[in-house]
């Protein structure tokens, strides 16, 4: 037996109508009670969640392109067919009826359950939501080139938006929810500035899109395989019982291969400041916006990196929530096999519909979340208004030194059925072992370090760090940080690397930290070749002489903190398993790492 729901739209209405196979036999499905939403139920299909009415939908996009988009409504099945809800929309990549980036093996065609957990673990539905997913253009049912989070994409959003504020069943209150691909939508609906979204809800997402691929001209290993995946994914064959016009818009790219060439080469562009990677610079057109925001953010995230965040929120003028801590790339509410919290921290959805609720409904509660809860590297969450809230900050004098770039083989042991999209690309990491052999801090041809003195009080390192430093000539640089312990046991916490094009002044930030020292600890700045898979670097085998080098750092103090519930994140045991090493010849330390006091 087999199901479908053949959707078309008349004058921008949407007409559904659910027929019934069986025995090659096709009947309409039980008339719904009257007045309910027409459309499929979960009885007569089990891919359409509990509680809600199945519908699908095509509109325009909104740059005149001729794109047309697809949508999958899923309404209160409780509710008369024009009962107005707020809706709750998301939009990307990951929401073909065939599966999320491959084929799932469904038989009959449906709605994604991209967002299965969300909606059964919020009770929507019940709650009076709306849910709708859009599928970006060259995705699912909706034609077009794939766009990379460009123009195209963002059109394809404010369109989205639009349409869920002007349907007869909306209150014109839209809210959006994603991890990944369709947080960073999120991000982009901020940016547009439309007086119907009232909420975004954003988990791990890449601020700017540029980073995902590059790091300050230097490729990262998926600058290829990544454009590729969503080749693959924009390619993926529809359901035999998909509607004829959702196959048809499903096969655009057959009848337009330009779109998978142009996708490949225009990601293969270093040039951060090109015209391409300034439309897609989310953090700096983020800039005066004010739509309530909800983000989640690993700081040691071996995939979305918290690079460009801190610029995001400083440019973001709006009411913020945060979780911000020591995990992968996972979901709020997302547990290992023994039932821990990835993130630590529970109540994720609880918060998220307060957030809802307050944004999209105006109801308030007697509840009250911090604007932001933060797990820094001991496993404590802590309660803050805002994040970073640096109480002090330095510009650290390195010592001058020289290093070979002869760089080290990016070596990439793809396992069998790694994705490379952005839902699952991880950056190849040391692997989770005993400690690795000592590493010696002097005396090597490849970097140099330069050393804080002990701390004497505990301290926090928070915001992004920044480096500054004069190179001889070009090259490559990769700049690292330790927490390095009185015994040389060493935590390498941050990192980024850089082109030097041309002899002279090169600047660049670090991912954003939240790391904090215990008292006898020093920083550990390690300057020199690109030493890790993380990157494909073209090592030029000069030996480059740094002058100049300072570093920015920002301080906070632990002493200050407000405690929340929350605990040790599994992932941060995993990572100190990975990054930490014993470094032998520490030096003494040529600058200090200390608070200013409080006045």
């Amino acid at each position: 037996m087999s199901l479908r729901g053949r959707t078309t739209v008349v004058a921008g209405t949407l007409i559904t109508v659910a027929t019934l196979a069986v025995g090659g036999m096709a009947t309409a499905a039980a008339a719904s009670p009257p007045g309910a939403p027409a459309g499929v139920t979960h009885e007569e299909n089990p891919r359409v969640p509990e509680g809600a009415v199945w519908t699908e939908a095509y509109f325009p996009s909104a740059d005149n392109s001729g794109v047309e988009l697809h949508a999958d409504v899923l309404r209160p099945a409780h509710l008369p067919s024009r009962a107005r809800t707020p809706v709750i929309l998301a939009v990307g990549s990951y929401f073909s009826h065939a599966g999320q980036t491959g084929p799932e093996g469904w038989t009959i065609t449906g709605p994604s359950s991209r967002f299965a957990d969300f909606t059964s673990g919020t009770g929507l539905f019940a709650r009076g939501y709306t849910y709708v997913m859009v599928d970006l253009r060259g995705f699912g049912g909706s034609t077009g080139c794939l766009d990379w989070v460009g123009p195209g994409e963002q059109a394809d959003v404010k369109a989205a938006i639009q349409w869920a504020a002007t349907q007869p069943w909306s209150t014109g209150k839209v809210g959006m929810y994603g991890k990944s691909y369709d947080a960073v939508t999120g991000l982009v609906g901020n940016n547009l500035r439309l007086a119907a979204l009232k909420a975004v809800v954003a988990q791990e997402p890449v601020w700017n899109m540029y980073n995902y691929l590059f790091s300050n001209g230097v490729s990262r290993p998926n600058v290829t395989l990544t454009p590729n995946a969503y080749n693959g994914i924009a390619t993926m064959a529809p359901l035999p019982d998909d509607t004829a016009r959702y196959r048809d818009n499903a096969a655009y790219e057959q009848s337009h291969p330009e779109c998978l060439a142009d996708n490949l080469t225009n990601n293969n562009n270093p040039d951060l400041d090109s015209a391409y990677w300034r439309a897609r610079n989310l953090a700096a057109q983020a800039r005066g916006t004010n739509t309530p925001l909800f983000v989640t953010q690993g700081f040691i995230e071996n995939n979305t990196k918290p690079e460009d965040m801190e610029e995001f929120l400083d440019n973001h003028q709006g009411v913020e929530r945060g979780w911000l801590g020591q995990w992968e790339h996972v979901r709020g509410n997302e547990t290992n096999d023994q039932g821990q919290l990835l993130m630590g921290r529970a109540g994720f959805f609880d918060e998220v519909m307060r957030f809802y609720d307050r944004y999209l409904k105006g109801i308030r509660t007697a509840v009250h979340d911090p604007a932001y809860a933060v797990e820094d590297n001991t496993g404590a969450w802590r309660a803050q208004p805002t994040w970073p809230t640096p109480s002090s900050s330095t510009t650290a004098a390195l010592s001058d030194g020289t290093y070979v770039d002869d760089g080290i083989a990016s070596t990439l042991n793809l396992p069998a059925g790694q994705q490379w999209d952005m839902e699952h690309f991880t950056d190849p990491a040391p692997p989770a072992g005993p400690r690795l052999a000592p590493m010696p801090a002097a005396g090597d041809a490849h970097s140099y370090f330069s050393w804080s003195t002990p701390v004497e009080s505990r301290l926090r390192i928070t915001a992004t760090p920044r480096i500054t430093l004069h190179a001889s000539v070009p090259g490559n640089v990769m700049v690292r940080l330790w927490d390095v312990a009185p015994d040389g046991t060493a935590v390498m916490f941050d990192e980024n690397v850089a082109l030097i094009e041309r002899a002279g002044r090169l600047a660049f930030d670090l991912k954003s930290t939240d790391w904090t020292f215990e008292v006898g600890h020093q920083l550990g700045v390690q300057i020199g070749t690109i030493g890790s898979g993380n990157w494909r670097d073209t090592p030029s085998g000069n030996t480059i002489e740094i002058t100049r080098a300072r570093l920015r750092l920002a301080f906070e103090n632990p002493r200050f903190d407000v405690p929340t519930q929350g605990d040790r994140s599994p992932f941060l045991d995993t990572y100190l398993r990975q990054y930490t090493r014993t470094l032998t010849g520490v030096g003494e330390g040529t600058f200090p790492l200390a608070l200013r006091h409080r006045s």
